[in-house]
């Protein structure tokens, strides 16, 4: 990638309220091929720091709300200091994106598309659910919370957002997915084929083209580092009733790499990593003879 590429890594775990995500996303940098261009963190207290003060405070509907805004602040500043032409976000959970995606779409005036690769909407309100994460998508259409929409300068279009790989939402979503009319392709349809896909970007009219990737939705019976995947004991399920992913790595490359050949990818965020057995491994390393 050129020098015009900025790498972000942002570790941020408050708004899953999920501490695994910053382990999760430091191994994801360390895991990408190696990038040639800026490389910057996202300051980030970990976990083992804050769990135990009021940083994980309920603020008007919100866990951590002040310390998302700060890390959103920060990211924005990094994102200013370069302006680059093109982003990799390395997270972290999902309002990563939030930063980012906003930059894009106001660098290049409104003319950039949005393919939202998750389970989930993410379209949910403080009123609704206290995790940060699970309204994004919401915030950069213009929708939710005032001190994350205020985030972002100009909202997208929803004519120019479609989701891949959606598997269900709370109510309050479905109903904003309804009333904004945001398309979806479902892992299904793009095993057989990814016309569905090229032919909603080419219809946006848009050259440019943000790619969030929640890897949450990919299938836990072919991936499992996922939310979806930890480790329980035998006869229960790790998150019971929530949809879980069902795109295989071979169905996302393909995607990807087909709507790259006829858009402008600008940006992309790889979100939500969740290594349990990489986790459950580094905590077996920490309690063994010679090895503490």
């Amino acid at each position: 990638m050129s020098d015009t590429t900025l790498r972000l890594l942002m570790p941020q775990w408050q708004g899953g309220n999920n501490a695994v995500y910053h382990f999760g996303a430091q191994l994801l940098a360390w895991l990408a091929p190696e990038h040639h261009g800026i490389t910057e963190s996202v300051p980030v207290s970990p976990p083992e720091n804050v769990l135990h003060d009021d940083s994980l405070v309920i603020e008007n509907g919100l866990v951590a709300r002040k310390a998302l805004l700060e890390q959103i602040d920060s990211a924005k500043q990094i994102i200013q200091r370069h302006q680059p032409k093109r982003i990799v976000t390395l997270g972290g959970d999902c309002l990563v994106s939030l930063a980012p995606f906003a930059y894009l779409n106001q660098l290049y005036d409104g003319d950039v598309a949005v393919l939202w690769i998750d389970a989930h909407p993410d379209l949910n309100i403080p009123q609704h659910f206290s995790h940060g994460h699970a309204m994004v998508l919401g915030n950069l259409l213009g929708e939710g919370d005032a001190d994350f929409v205020g985030k972002v300068a100009l909202p997208f279009q929803a004519n120019r957002v479609l989701y891949a790989g959606f598997s269900g939402g709370e109510p309050y979503e479905m109903e904003v997915m309804k009333r904004l009319q945001l398309p979806l392709i479902s892992a299904e349809e793009l095993v057989q084929s990814t016309d569905g896909l090229l032919d909603w970007f080419k219809n946006t009219g848009a050259k440019h083209l943000v790619v969030h990737l929640d890897l949450d939705a990919l299938d836990p019976h072919w991936f499992r580092s996922l939310l979806f995947a930890r480790p329980v004991p035998e006869g229960e399920t790790a998150l019971p009733g929530i949809p879980h992913g069902k795109l295989r790595l071979e169905t996302l490359v393909n995607m990807l790499e087909d709507v790259a050949n006829i858009s402008n990818v600008v940006g992309i965020t790889i979100a939500e990593h969740t290594p349990w057995d990489a986790i459950a491994l580094k905590h077996m390393l920490a309690r063994l003879p010679l090895m503490r």
